[in-house]
């Protein structure tokens, strides 16, 4: 194939990354067309250079603008729901809501917790995703940055079916033989990045989650239940978080609350506040407050959050 030049061009433009490409109109119209088709590899590489270059740049642009009108723009504040934001699958109150709006003028925010959106616009309201910057659900398998989401993930994708059903049938003949007061319904409710267990059922009337608590910390059927688990799965890889007043989560290892910040760590925040109720060890806010890139705050009730908050930032 005979070369005029025109490719060399190409080429020459491809080699000096940081000029702007031109093409070669100093040649015919039907020059024009034969190099389209004889060189279009080439001019679809340049062009698919310079757009991914262009797309980052806009990107970290982004990110860096998205934030500029906040007091500490690289300051971002995390909050678990329940016991933090709310009681314990309650709505949020009137006066929790009007210090995060005023938090929010301060730095960026965002909650993270082990439920799916849904339960969660129930407790925070339905414009959850345009209060807070960054919406994490399910430990951030499901994710969204100012209303837009992210990558997500799939439990039953990671662990297979076949090893899912196992889990599963154990997890139900165990509750069959447990002796509580109450049971109601709901036993295994399967999420996206999850499963969350309850002995009781999720569909418990609100007294009768207060009760199981109550009966959980004395005789510590959850404890129990997650040791039996350990023990039957070794080799699964999954990681047992107690969490709330009712039920464990279940995920692969590495998928608890830490999971967010994948999604904010090039970002360039200077400090992570994680705020959080269940930071002992075995409570599902543990690993993150603990975490060595993250600022943790044990906290025992929405009121002791806000009054943290008020200490910090205002």
């Amino acid at each position: 194939m005979k070369n005029d030049g025109t490719n060399k061009t190409l080429l020459e433009a491809w080699a000096n990354k940081n000029a702007p490409f031109q093409f070669p109109w100093a040649i015919s119209f039907p020059q024009i067309f034969k190099h389209i088709f004889l060189y279009s590899p080439h001019i679809s590489f340049i062009l698919s250079h310079q757009l991914h270059s262009n797309s980052a740049s806009t990107m970290a642009n982004l990110t860096a603008s998205n934030f500029a009108d906040r007091t500490y723009p690289d300051t971002i504040c995390l909050f678990d729901v329940d016991g933090t934001l709310t009681p314990a699958r309650l709505e949020i109150t009137k006066s929790m809501e009007e210090t995060l709006v005023e938090l929010r003028k301060k730095c960026v925010i965002g909650f993270v917790g082990g439920s799916d959106l849904s339960k969660q616009v129930e407790q925070l309201g339905p414009n959850v995703l345009q209060n807070f910057d960054y919406c994490f659900s399910e430990n951030g398998l499901t994710a969204y940055k100012m209303g837009v989401q992210l990558a997500s993930q799939s439990f039953i994708g990671h662990l297979g079916e076949d090893r899912y059903k196992k889990l599963v049938n154990f997890v139900l003949r165990y509750i069959a033989d447990m002796d509580i007061p109450v049971k109601r319904g709901t036993f295994i409710e399967f999420r996206n990045g999850m499963i969350n267990i309850s002995p009781i059922g999720r569909n418990c009337s609100h007294p009768e989650r207060n009760e199981f608590e109550r009966f959980d910390l004395e005789h510590k059927l959850r404890e129990k239940f997650v040791a039996a688990l350990q023990n039957e799965f070794p080799d699964y890889g999954l990681t047992y978080s107690i969490g709330g007043q009712i039920s464990f989560d279940v995920f692969p290892t590495g998928w608890d609350k830490t999971y967010c910040l994948r999604h904010i760590e090039h970002e360039n925040f200077k400090t992570v506040h994680f705020f959080g109720d269940k930071t002992f060890k075995g409570g599902n806010d543990y690993e993150i407050y603990s975490d060595s890139r993250v600022t943790g705050h044990a906290v025992n009730s929405p009121l002791d959050t806000e009054r943290i908050l008020k200490e910090l930032f205002f």
